[in-house]
């Protein structure tokens, strides 16, 4: 009887990790991306490195820069449509409003594209301070969601 108890409760767990998995491969193929730095361009004294992020071939790719202000790294994300920024700072890292300072998209354009209630749940995705690629990897993966539904298409078929 115990056999029997161990075998059914063993047959459970992995069926509920199978089936996790497929639904997290699912998940991620639905939000596929492609990050690659930007070489040989000059960016100024004030960015430190510039990357694309792919979701599509047939799509405009989105521009990260980073720049390094004392501890705080801020990652510009910019399209022709919208912008925002994303900071890791003792706060932890997250989106944030884009500085008067920065903005280069009229601020109607781009309240019409980013959904306010995105904006609030991202403003911290960790509280811890993280790597670039980590950062790249969390942006590209809530960049998305970001978005008012009828504007992913700005960024992902």
């Amino acid at each position: 009887m115990k056999n029997i108890l161990i075998r059914s409760t063993a047959i459970a767990v992995l069926l509920f990790v199978s089936s996790s998995s497929f639904a997290s491969s699912n998940k991620n193929a639905a939000n596929e991306f492609e990050i690659t730095p930007v070489e040989d361009l000059f960016v100024g004294n004030s960015i430190g490195k510039i990357w694309k992020i792919n979701y599509s071939e047939s799509e405009t790719p989105v521009t990260i820069a980073l720049r390094s202000v004392g501890d705080v790294k801020e990652y510009i994300v910019r399209t022709q449509f919208f912008e925002v920024l994303y900071v890791s700072d003792n706060k932890g890292f997250g989106v944030r409003k884009m500085p008067a300072s920065l903005k280069e998209i009229p601020s109607k354009i781009n309240s019409s594209v980013i959904d306010k209630q995105q904006m609030q749940l991202q403003q911290i995705l960790t509280p811890n301070k993280i790597s670039d690629t980590y950062a790249l990897e969390l942006i590209a993966s809530y960049l998305p969601d970001l978005l008012k539904n009828n504007y992913k298409h700005l960024i992902s078929n």
